[in-house]
């Protein structure tokens, strides 16, 4: 336990308990990267956030309903005494369906760091090389403009990142300087 968080030996154990499929596991990956990322350049617990970024979605292949995801994964890290910030954390990536209110940074930050790795995925299969190595942070903020693109991704969710004090280039940058370091796990 670090700071009311599972240390990386047992968050491992549960990632590998709970997700199943390739995709959520590279999303998982690049959501603990971005997650990381914002730490740092907010001054936060960068090990606690990067595995709260890892674990956010450890339901999403049992429910895959928006009116319960994240209810399962909160009740998971309760019984394993995480504290309650991180929880609601949790619960508030997915507040439209949970009706769950984002109250504090981390809430906001769960939430656009988790949400920008769809956009950025999206923009690094369009290069022709296929690399996040060749996706630019200004590419991103072009396609966030382009609603036909990647049209899943909530553009709304992604600028939640003015709640936690960064423009969109900025958290742009983080995002994709993050996603790029774990590129080999991503497969891109």
């Amino acid at each position: 336990m670090t700071d009311g968080f599972l240390n990386r030996e047992e968050a491992i154990e549960l990632f590998s308990s709970y997700v199943k499929s390739d995709w959520l596991k590279k999303h998982s990956i690049a959501s603990e990267a971005v997650m990381r990322g914002l730490a740092e350049r907010l001054g936060e617990n960068s090990e606690v956030w990067g595995l709260l970024g890892l674990l956010h979605d450890l339901d999403f292949d049992l429910t895959q309903d928006p009116a319960v995801h994240g209810k399962k994964t909160a009740e998971i890290l309760k019984e394993h005494g995480v504290r309650d910030e991180y929880i609601h954390a949790v619960l508030s990536h997915n507040a439209e369906g949970l009706g769950v209110d984002r109250q504090s940074t981390l809430d906001y930050a769960l939430t656009c760091g988790e949400t920008i790795t769809g956009l950025i995925v999206a923009t690094a299969l369009v290069m022709p090389d296929k690399k996040l190595a060749s996706v630019k942070p200004k590419s991103v903020v072009k396609r966030m403009k382009k609603k036909d693109f990647a049209r899943k991704v909530s553009r709304e969710n992604i600028m939640l990142c003015e709640k936690i004090g960064l423009g969109i280039e900025e958290f742009a940058e983080i995002a994709v300087k993050s996603m790029q370091k774990v590129s080999d796990e991503l497969g891109l």
